[in-house]
């Protein structure tokens, strides 16, 4: 079996540049370079049921959300604003799913001012499946927030709590574009993405790609209510996944500055610090463990 990373490896190897081209596979979002110095962000994401979504318990309204915030949540990565959206749905023959998928769809976009531009509709003997594509933009001068940005020293933020995602939270959560304009009003992060496989599987992303290691603090992790009281509530945490909250470093000389002036309504957690190799996590004693790239992976 192939797994999912491995097959992006290969395909960013065969892949052809392309001069306006400034960000490719590999990051939350791609991202093109217009004449005037501005930047257009592309991003999709495609769920299915049974993997990402159980239609049988769930309202359609919420699928609809889901599918759509998603990729917004991939645009607020990048510290972009989205722009306009395109769908396509694969509807399974005889379903009544139509009308509520869309109006949760459409009630998200209107949120987030996302203009919904078009798409494509099919039915099929087959599961749902829907894919959204939405574009963001970014004014001229304002470079995307990557994952390979990451340096010796930089502190480890999160914006919210994690772990538990499957009870709901998966369904209702908030893309958090608000968020990433206003830390970037505040200080300019060295690196973001958002956490949809896991704490521990995407801080391994940005540590890759910006060759370098990290120590996370056991105590300073955000923790779901949901699940605080469980026993192995801090590895579910790390590697439940879906959570949907920007995991972001940040200089030490601007990790102050961002903390003091966030405004009401922002969190921010400091869960950690960028060091030159090695990916650990240090609980209170001092005691000291290995963090794996654990979480969700499809597998082909």
């Amino acid at each position: 079996m192939t797994g999912e990373f491995e097959l992006i490896a290969k395909l960013r190897q065969q892949l052809s540049e392309f001069p306006a081209l400034k960000v490719g596979v590999g990051d939350d979002a791609a991202v093109i370079a217009r004449a005037d110095g501005s930047s257009w962000l592309i991003a999709t994401d495609m769920l299915m049921d049974g993997i990402h979504f159980e239609l049988a318990k769930t309202d359609p309204r919420l699928i609809g959300r889901k599918a759509l915030a998603v990729n917004l949540s991939d645009i607020a990565a990048m510290g972009a604003r989205p722009s306009t959206a395109v769908i396509s749905v694969a509807l399974p023959k005889g379903s009544n799913v139509a009308d509520p998928l869309h109006e949760g769809l459409f009630e998200l976009a209107a949120e987030f001012e996302t203009v919904i531009a078009g798409g494509d509709t099919n039915a099929w003997d087959g599961p749902l499946v829907i894919n959204v594509a939405v574009t963001g933009e970014l004014a001229a001068g304002v470079e995307p927030l990557q994952r390979s940005g990451a340096g010796i020293g930089d502190q480890i933020f999160v914006t919210g709590p994690l772990g538990g995602s499957l009870a709901g939270h998966h369904l209702t959560f908030i893309p958090r574009i608000r968020e990433a304009l206003v830390i970037r009003s505040v200080v300019e992060p060295t690196a973001m993405m958002d956490i949809s496989d896991g704490l521990a599987a995407d801080l391994h992303h940005i540590l890759r790609e910006s060759n370098v290691g990290a120590v996370l603090y056991s105590d300073g992790i955000p923790i779901r209510e949901s699940i605080r009281s469980e026993p192995n509530a801090l590895d579910r945490a790390m590697g439940d996944g879906e959570d949907f909250e920007l995991l972001l470093t940040v200089a030490a000389s601007d990790a102050k500055d961002l903390v003091s002036n966030l405004p009401e309504g922002v969190d921010l957690f400091h869960i950690g610090e960028i060091t030159a190799s090695g990916c650990e996590l240090i609980y209170p004693t001092g005691t000291r463990r290995e963090i794996s790239p654990t979480g969700w992976e499809h597998q082909f």
